[in-house]
């Protein structure tokens, strides 16, 4: 049998390296998508808007709440017990994902509504949702939940921090 010459075998490592290498640097940085526009949130939406962790990463990036709307809570509470009651608690009790009461006092609006609507993104590339990740150990996995869906859970997740929420008590 014929031995082939050095070079021709190594031509196709050297080639291999080299497009994993160029693969490899080409996707580094922070490459942002190009979806920025600003989603509103509904006028159902209360005005004062505390924490420091940022919007997150994802549709929403400056959200003014308005006055609570007890109705559209209501319908939240519904959404989160069919889309997110079985990895979170409404209460401080952690159950696979941690427990929610206080949420909307410890995170921005919008960071919220992107952690509900942008789960895998968030706890790749935010570093409030990556710790909360390495301290649960469990990926959050999108539930298909719309825009509209994400803020009327928010309205309930209000309702339910200012004492409100009773359907979340029974």
């Amino acid at each position: 049998m014929k031995k082939l010459p050095m070079h021709f075998t190594l031509k196709p490592l050297l080639a291999g390296f080299f497009l994993t290498a160029l693969f490899a640097l080409s996707s580094c940085g922070n490459k942002e998508t190009a979806n920025t526009e600003s989603t509103e949130a509904p006028k159902s939406m209360i005005a004062d808007a505390p924490k420091d962790d940022g919007p997150g990463l994802g549709r929403f990036k400056n959200i003014t709440l308005a006055a609570m709307d007890k109705k559209v809570a209501v319908e939240g509470h519904t959404i989160f017990e069919s889309k997110c009651s079985a990895c979170h608690n409404p209460t401080e009790v952690k159950k696979v994902g941690p427990g929610l009461k206080g949420v909307t006092q410890r995170r921005q609006p919008a960071w919220i509504l992107n952690m509900i609507t942008n789960p895998a993104e968030m706890t790749q590339k935010d570093p409030t949702a990556k710790d909360l990740l390495a301290q649960h150990l469990t990926q959050m996995t999108f539930q298909d939940v719309s825009d509209e869906q994400a803020k009327k859970i928010l309205e309930f997740l209000r309702d339910n921090d200012a004492g409100g929420a009773e359907v979340a008590k029974k």
